[in-house]
């Protein structure tokens, strides 16, 4: 495979990366993170090829995941990350000239960009609890010419202490809760960019230690393979329908699954809230708002659900839905307010006995959103130690994880930003 020996023309390797710097830096800067120099310039240094030897030179510098093993029941276990996802995720580290990184979960690709954004003075990490990964990692670095990287085969649940303290670290597989030893090997002014996981929702925080907790407010949505090993938390979903509908509850306590079943050919309760969005406006940090609602969730649907009109979600894959006894409700698809459609409005579809009044209470979380967020508010997570005094948490939502105890809370500006078409909200 020519891929696989490095030799390909380094014009065509140098064009496409120049095209995929192109690409990503937009997307960055419409999430707020633009990208900085030392960044770009990793990105046009690294030779993606090199660590997706499978696929073609077209498909390696395409803002794409790169599957890399699949577990017997169909589960991913590991990938190359989407360029897109990793360099948010980087330019959310800061600035890592002359720092001290570890890295859990290994690819390869990432770890190149770590050891060309920590330079000569820095250090990088990497580490997996599988073999077959780590060794697919170290064999892609060293025919890259990352040969200074470190490798570890072990559980990242304890991360490396024998190599602490470290400036930075980033997990590039999904994490539900965050463990003490990744606090604890943390400088003092140390940061943690982390996919954490919660009733079902993943985003990338990066987290800045604050003694034994850890606090952030940079967020991004993102999506990666789960952690596996003793940190690993699998979940729990119910069918609610045969074509393939069903809620994805995490955390969520007990539910009447009895009770649910048929509930989405009862009669549909709708709610519109009066909130609308343009066109291209971004509200993903709605979802974070919603987790808070009492008995949260989110709803997964097939394309044969939606294409059968069982449901009509705003996402196919996670969308924000209610659910008490043998009641449901999910946030609607947008509907359009104009002609061609720019303008959109807020919604939530019910179903079942209590399904209006669930409608109602998604459709007043949305109102209250809108306003907080029109007040310039934005999310703010702390984590801090399982064994947290309730007297001693900021005020917020609390989720009780396994080592941790996170407080998802929202902060406000003094004033209201402008509204997207410029005029005083």
């Amino acid at each position: 495979m020519v891929l696989s020996t490095g030799k390909v023309a380094d014009s065509d390797a140098e064009r496409l990366r120049v095209a995929m710097v192109a690409r990503l830096e937009p997307g960055l800067e419409a999430i707020g993170l633009p990208m900085p120099e030392a960044l770009r310039a990793a990105l046009l240094r690294t030779p993606r090829h090199l660590f997706t030897p499978e696929t073609s030179l077209e498909q390696a510098y395409a803002n794409e995941s790169i599957v890399t093993k699949t577990s017997v029941e169909g589960v991913n276990l590991s990938a190359v990350s989407a360029p897109g996802v990793i360099s948010g995720m980087l330019a959310q580290a800061g600035d890592l000239a002359g720092k001290r990184v570890l890295e859990i979960g290994s690819g390869g690709y990432n770890s190149a960009l770590l050891r060309e954004l920590v330079g000569p003075a820095g250090e990088v990490t990497t580490l997996d609890i599988d073999p077959e990964v780590v060794d697919r990692a170290r064999t892609c670095l060293d025919l890259a010419g990352y040969h200074d990287v470190r490798t570890l085969c072990r559980d990242g649940e304890f991360g490396a202490s024998e190599y602490a303290p470290f400036d930075l670290i980033i997990a590039t597989v999904g994490v539900w809760d965050v463990t003490p030893e990744w606090v604890r090997q943390l400088t003092p002014s140390g940061r943690v960019v982390l996919p954490l996981r919660t009733r079902g929702l993943t985003r990338s925080w990066a987290l800045d230690r604050d003694g034994d907790r850890l606090v952030g407010t940079s967020q991004i949505q993102c999506g990666f393979v789960p952690m596996q090993g003793i940190g690993e938390h699998r979940g729990r979903s119910v069918a609610l329908d045969e074509s393939g509908v069903g809620l994805w509850l995490d955390e969520l306590g007990p539910l009447d699954a009895d009770g649910l079943a048929g509930v989405l050919g009862q009669p549909r309760a709708e709610v519109w809230s009066g909130v609308t969005l343009r066109r291209r406006e971004l509200w993903a940090d709605q979802d974070l708002w919603l987790l808070a609602a009492p008995r949260s969730c989110q709803m997964t649907s097939s394309q044969a659900a939606v294409e059968r009109g069982v449901v009509d979600p705003s996402w196919r894959i996670l969308t924000p839905a209610l659910v008490e006894g043998d009641s449901l409700a999910y946030r609607a698809r947008l509907k359009p307010l104009d002609d061609p459609a720019t303008v959109f409005e807020l919604g939530a579809f019910g179903h079942g006995p209590r399904g209006g009044e669930l409608a109602e209470q998604l459709g007043q979380e949305i109102r209250d959103w809108d306003q907080a967020r029109r007040r310039g508010a934005r999310p703010r997570l702390t984590v801090l130690p399982a064994n947290t005094p309730g007297e001693d948490l900021p005020d917020g939502y609390v989720i009780a994880k396994r080592h941790s105890t996170l407080v998802l809370s929202w902060d406000h500006a003094t004033s209201a930003p402008p509204s997207p078409d410029g005029s005083p909200s």
